[in-house]
C-alpha cells in the first residue's frame, strides 16, 4: 500500500501551491469556486480536507477533479556594491496539473464514511543558473572548483537552483449524526510528502550547516506521517455553521536533508483551525464567511527565522541548517478570511464567485531563503460554476486569480561580508483553472 501510495504521489505535482501560505485556497471544486469556503457546506466529498461532519449531509456521491495551477515567481538582489552579486531570475516551472479524488457514503440515517485523497499544499522554484557572474563576490561563498568555470545562481550555489515539495493526503472520514441537525466527525489523515533541493552549495559547510553532505543536490527523498481532522456541522434553519481543526501532521524526518531542515531534516505540517457559517438568504442564494488560523509555528523548520544563520557562524550549532533550533523560513502563523456566494439561476445551471485574503507569512528580514518558496500571496479572487445533469452528474468549473504580491529586504549576505545596501525582493502572482465530474449514487 505504501508503495502505491508513493506511485501516486509522484503524479501529483502539488509542489506549486502557494496561495494561503503553502496550503491550497480550498478543496473541491465547487468550495473553490466559493474562495475556499467549504467547513460549513456540504456541497461535495471533500469532508475529508474541510470537515468530516459535512459528509452526514453530503449524500451519496463521487467527485473526481483537475486542477491546472500556474504560478509566477521571481526575485532580484540589487545595492551590493559594483553589482557583484546584483541579479534578476523568474522561476521557470509554471504550470502544474493537480487531480483530487472524494467518496461518501451514508451508511444509514445516523452514520455516513467515505475518503478524500488532495494535494495538501507545497512549494516549487526552478531558478537557472549563470546569474550572477563568475568574477563575483559569489566566490568568498563557495569558492570555484580548480579548472571548473562557476556558474553561479541566485544564492552563489552551482548551476540551477530551487526546492520542490510536495504533500499528498489520504483521509478516510466517519461521521455521526446525533441530532437530525447536528454531526460530529473525524477524519484520521495518512501524509506523504516528498522533496528535494539543488543548487545551495554555499550553505553546504560545516561552518553553517550541522551535516555537510546533506543540504542539496541530493535527489528526491521521501517521509510519511499521521495526524487528524475533526470537526462539527449543524444546521439552524436556513444557517449552517461548521467548526473543524486539524491537528500538526508529525512526519518523519527528511534524511538526505538533515543538513538543511531544523531538527535534522524534520518537516512537520502544520495544524489548523477553521470556522465559518453559510446563510440561504433567498431562494437559490448562499453566503458563506468562513475564518481560518494557520499555525506555521509548530515547524520549526518553516517558523524559524532565517538569521539564526549568524548564530550559527558565531559558533551557536544548535542554530545551524538541520540543528535543533536551525535557521528557517521564518513563516508567521496567519489569518485567513474566505467569502463566497452561490445562486441557483435554474435546476440546470448554479454560479459562484468568492474572494479570500490570507497574511503573508514572510518578513523582510526573512526574504533571502525564501527565494526558494515565495509564498507571499494574499488577495485571491474566484468565480465557478455546476452544471447539473440530473441523476447523471455534474460538471463543475472554477478560475481565481491572485495578483501580484512582493516582500523587499535587507539580504542575509549582509551578515557575510555584502554592502549594507544589498537587498533582495521576492514577487509572485499565479492563476488556477479546474474542472470536475460529480455523480450521485
Amino acid at each position: 500500500v505504501r508503495r502505491a501510495l508513493a506511485v501516486t504521489a509522484c503524479a501529483l505535482p502539488v509542489a506549486a501551491f502557494a496561495t494561503d501560505g503553502y496550503f491550497s485556497h480550498g478543496y473541491g471544486m465547487k468550495g473553490k469556486g466559493m474562495a475556499g469556503a467549504g467547513v460549513s457546506l456540504a456541497q461535495d466529498a471533500f469532508a475529508g480536507a474541510n470537515n468530516p461532519a459535512a459528509s452526514a449531509f453530503a449524500g451519496n456521491r463521487l467527485d473526481v477533479g483537475l486542477d491546472w495551477f500556474s504560478p509566477q515567481r521571481s526575485a532580484e538582489r540589487t545595492g551590493s556594491g559594483g553589482g557583484m552579486l546584483d541579479f534578476k531570475s523568474d522561476s521557470d516551472s509554471t504550470n502544474f496539473f493537480i487531480p483530487e479524488f472524494g467518496y461518501n457514503k451514508v451508511h444509514s440515517a445516523t452514520f455516513s464514511y467515505g475518503i478524500a485523497v488532495y494535494g495538501n499544499g507545497g512549494m516549487n522554484t526552478d531558478y537557472p543558473g549563470g546569474q550572477i557572474a563568475p568574477q563575483s563576490a559569489c566566490g568568498q561563498f563557495n569558492p570555484p572548483q580548480p579548472g571548473v568555470d562557476p556558474d553561479y545562481n541566485l544564492l552563489c550555489g552551482n548551476g540551477q537552483l530551487g526546492v520542490n515539495l510536495t504533500q499528498l493526503m489520504i483521509a478516510p472520514y466517519v461521521a455521526w449524526k446525533f441530532h437530525p441537525d447536528h454531526a460530529v466527525g473525524i477524519a484520521p489523515t495518512l501524509g506523504y510528502q516528498r522533496f528535494k533541493a539543488y543548487g545551495l552549495q554555499a550553505f553546504d559547510n560545516p561552518f553553517l550547516s550541522t551535516a555537510p553532505g546533506s543540504v542539496t543536490n541530493n535527489g528526491y527523498d521521501d517521509s510519511w506521517g499521521f495526524g487528524a481532522r475533526i470537526g462539527y456541522m449543524g444546521n439552524f434553519g436556513p444557517v449552517s455553521v461548521g467548526v473543524a481543526y486539524a491537528t500538526k501532521m508529525s512526519m518523519g524526518e527528511f534524511d538526505d536533508y538533515r543538513g538543511l531542515f531544523a531538527e535534522a531534516g524534520d518537516f512537520d505540517i502544520p495544524s489548523n483551525f477553521t470556522v465559518g457559517a453559510a446563510w440561504r438568504a433567498l431562494p437559490g442564494l448562499l453566503l458563506a464567511l468562513e475564518y481560518q488560523k494557520i499555525y506555521y509555528s509548530d515547524a520549526r523548520a518553516v517558523n524559524n527565522p532565517g538569521v539564526l544563520i549568524y548564530n550559527c557562524a558565531g559558533g551557536d550549532r544548535d542554530a545551524c541548517m538541520g540543528g535543533s533550533n536551525g535557521a528557517g523560513f521564518g513563516w508567521q502563523d496567519v489569518d485567513v478570511w474566505k467569502f463566497g456566494v452561490q445562486y441557483q439561476i435554474d435546476p440546470r445551471w448554479t454560479v459562484r464567485a468568492g474572494y479570500n485574503k490570507s497574511e503573508n507569512p514572510i518578513r523582510p528580514e526573512d526574504v533571502t531563503f525564501n527565494i526558494l518558496a515565495p509564498g507571499v500571496m494574499e488577495d485571491h479572487y474566484t468565480v465557478g460554476g455546476t452544471y447539473s445533469m440530473g441523476k447523471d452528474g455534474d460538471i463543475s468549473l472554477f478560475y481565481m486569480y491572485a495578483p501580484e504580491v512582493s516582500v523587499t529586504g535587507t539580504s542575509l549576505f549582509v551578515g557575510f561580508g555584502a554592502p549594507p545596501t544589498t537587498t533582495e525582493t521576492i514577487r509572485m502572482k499565479e492563476w488556477s483553472l479546474g474542472v470536475a465530474y460529480s455523480r450521485p449514487f
